[in-house]
């Protein structure tokens, strides 16, 4: 799967990128209540465009990305000093107040999230099959400390229709995988995309605190 990802991004097969923020991010975020200043962890992140948009918004960004490639186009079309330094097992890449991990994202341990307090994912889970969503959804909560808050975009295929990655992931199984640690809300469904068929839709979490 990772050598998959990183020809994805070498050969330029990268449909899933977008060239602007995204329109949920833009819409939903300021309603969560995460405090600005507030740490924001992007797992899988890509070179994506709206963890600028977190950072122009008082949001310190540390997104982990397995493939270099995505990681140095990311800086190379951004402005600002790069510092680059190493937290085992991960390569680092800094610009501005965005912070670039490059490695597994299940290699990253609670203690290198002690600063997070809130996620942002638009392309995670919907890049693994269903074997790894699970352990997704379980290895996020256990970074998230109580009472934090993130934005999932999801997506669904037309029905019928199988294959992936971007994989088709229902309500169902995002209220399954995640309900157990976090407090879900459905905030929208978008159209159908023209072309494809895929519909997005986005659900606000907050993550639980201990059972007493």
């Amino acid at each position: 799967m990772a050598q998959e990802w990183r020809d994805r991004w070498r050969e330029g097969r990268i449909g899933f990128h977008r060239d602007e923020a995204h329109p949920a991010l833009i819409r939903h975020w300021p309603l969560l209540g995460a405090r600005p200043g507030t740490k924001v962890l992007v797992p899988l992140c890509g070179k994506s465009l709206d963890m600028r948009w977190l950072a122009r918004h008082d949001h310190p960004v540390l997104g982990i990305e397995l493939a270099p490639e995505a990681i140095e186009q990311f800086v190379a079309e951004g402005l600002g000093e790069i510092s680059r330094y190493r937290q085992e097992p991960f390569d680092v890449c800094r610009q501005g107040s965005i912070e670039l991990w490059c490695g597994d994202f299940f290699h990253f341990h609670i203690e290198q999230a002690a600063e997070i307090d809130a996620f942002y994912d638009r392309a995670a889970l919907i890049a693994l099959p269903p074997a790894t969503r699970q352990r997704y959804a379980f290895h996020l909560a256990q970074l998230i400390p109580p009472g934090a808050r993130g934005l999932l975009i999801s997506l669904e295929r037309p029905p019928g229709e199988a294959g992936g990655p971007p994989y088709s992931v229902d309500a169902q199984e995002v209220r399954e995988l995640f309900e157990p640690n976090f407090q879900v809300t459905h905030l929208e469904d978008g159209a159908p995309e023209p072309g494809s068929g895929f519909r997005e839709s986005v659900w606000a979490m907050v993550r639980r605190g201990p059972k007493v």
